[in-house]
């Protein structure tokens, strides 16, 4: 294909690994894409045009998984030497030129920060090739100076967010990204070598986006961030505003009825937060706080910056005022140096400040890390054993948790028809619990009041108690 596309739209297949900021990178990839090129998206990448992945450098073994779905690729592209295979997200950041190294068909490579240049990047490309065909037909011989591939894994700061499209809804419910990057240089965490420095979105940027997605029906908004109570966005009087404020502003948006964020960093929860849980009725009543260990030991060496006795007092202050907060975290278990008492203290805290929903996973050296420089000291049998442990005691708090709502009425934001029932309706309860109940889908996008019937492993499932609350509207893009 060459850079005229007048009469032919691209197609774009876009892989996502990792986390909500990752899937949001994704959606405004997609709509930038479009508005400079018409492009479509796919879900069949043998029928794509452009291949794009999004990584993620959290977990073990991603540069593998990177690679290898590369791997498949290369078969497309021998089939079809048009296409134009990108590579971005934080594998990207961390790999930069060497991914074009080990594999030589990859066209572009671009970072969290640079996904506004995609377009040209992949303009640039359709160029190149449209001028090597020239050469080749004229017999000509092409110069050796212009490079064949792209990089980008820069860190531009806000330039990201000027550049994006305005917002576009897909459900009620949406995820606004306020801020990037991380300052906390955990010893085990690669992402302030990826994504940089924290940064944060101007307060009236952010309210903006909003603005224009509850304009298009959406009802619920998370924000998200590395770690986004630290969210400190300039004014435009001057003056810096925190994440309780921006908070307390989204929630004046008309059509806004739910507020939520993630993910949030202990050493960040303040004072004026608190408040925004006792103040703003719209803020959710369930918070991601991780913790990652129980041990004061292992916190120091992760160099978290708090201790468990502060985590508890901020959780206790939270449910003075939230008695009935739902609590979510994230455990690393088998970190280096971890005893088996420090392991039991990691179970104590859970059985007491009564996790819900949480996440856990071995630990795993990233490269780059100060953590990696540590003698990795447990076995990867007993690391097993442990996150098994962990597992099963926040399995059966969850479930106990959700039992605990059988009998109760929850306010559902009614997100979409349910999977596995055309004649049901599924949404989300304000402590993040899926749940389905009968319903006309003309509900979608809409607050209902749902008497909770029966409690099962992954959901609820109740009846509609009276009608919709008043002055919302269905989202685009919805049934």
């Amino acid at each position: 294909m060459n850079e005229e596309r007048d009469s032919v739209r691209p197609r774009v297949y876009l892989k996502t690994f990792g986390c909500q900021m990752n899937e949001y990178d994704s959606a405004r990839t997609l709509d930038l894409l479009s508005r400079a090129h018409g492009a479509e998206a796919t879900g069949d990448p043998e029928r794509a045009d452009i291949l794009l992945v999004n990584t993620c450098s959290v977990r073990e073994k991603a540069e593998e998984k990177v690679y290898s779905e590369l791997g498949r690729w290369r078969q497309l592209k021998e089939r079809n030497p048009d296409l134009v295979i990108g590579v971005g997200g934080c594998v990207a950041s961390q790999e930069g030129a060497e991914i074009r190294r080990r594999a030589p068909f990859v066209d572009l490579v671009y970072g969290p920060q640079t996904l506004q240049r995609v377009p040209d990047m992949v303009r640039a490309v359709w160029s190149e090739r449209a001028a090597r065909s020239t050469v080749r037909e004229i017999g000509g011989v092409r110069a050796r100076s212009a490079p064949d591939r792209h990089v980008d894994v820069s860190f531009p700061e806000i330039e990201k967010f000027d550049a994006l499209p305005p917002a576009r809804a897909d459900g009620p419910s949406a995820y606004v990204s306020i801020m990037e990057g991380c300052s906390k240089y955990c010893s085990f965490c690669v992402v302030p070598y990826t994504r940089g420095e924290e940064f944060s979105r101007p307060l009236d940027s952010v309210l903006e986006e909003v603005a224009t997605l509850a304009e298009q029906g959406v009802r619920e908004i998370t924000f998200l961030g590395q770690n986004v109570n630290a969210y400190r966005g300039l004014m435009h009087g001057g003056g810096i505003a925190d994440l309780a404020l921006l908070i307390a502003c989204a929630a004046e948006i008309e059509g806004i009825g739910r507020l939520g964020f993630t993910t949030s960093h202990p050493r960040e929860m303040t004072e004026s937060l608190l408040e925004a849980y006792a103040t703003v009725p719209e803020l959710v009543g369930h918070l991601h706080l991780p913790v990652q260990s129980g041990s004061d030991r292992v916190l120091a060496r992760m160099k978290r910056g708090y201790r468990t006795d502060e985590y508890r007092g901020w959780i206790r202050e939270l449910r003075k005022v939230r008695p009935d907060l739902s609590l979510s975290s994230d455990f690393i278990v088998g970190f280096p140096g971890e005893s088996e008492a420090d392991f039991e203290a990691t179970l104590t805290l859970i059985r007491e400040l009564a996790f819900d929903q949480s996440f856990s996973f071995i630990y795993s050296p990233r490269p780059g890390t100060p953590a990696a420089e540590l003698h990795d000291d447990v076995s990867a049998a007993v690391k097993r054993d442990r996150l098994a442990s962990v597992q099963a005691v926040l399995n059966e708090q969850a479930f106990a948790y959700s039992e605990a709502m059988v009998g109760s009425e929850q306010r559902v934001l009614v997100e979409r028809p349910s999977r596995k029932d055309p004649a049901a309706m599924s949404g989300r309860t304000e402590n993040n619990r899926v749940v389905n109940f009968p319903a006309p889908s003309l509900l979608v996008g809409r607050f209902v009041r749902v008497h909770i019937d029966e409690a099962l492993p992954n959901s609820l499932r109740g009846h509609l108690v009276g009608g919709a609350e008043p002055g919302a509207r269905a989202p685009s893009g919805s049934p």
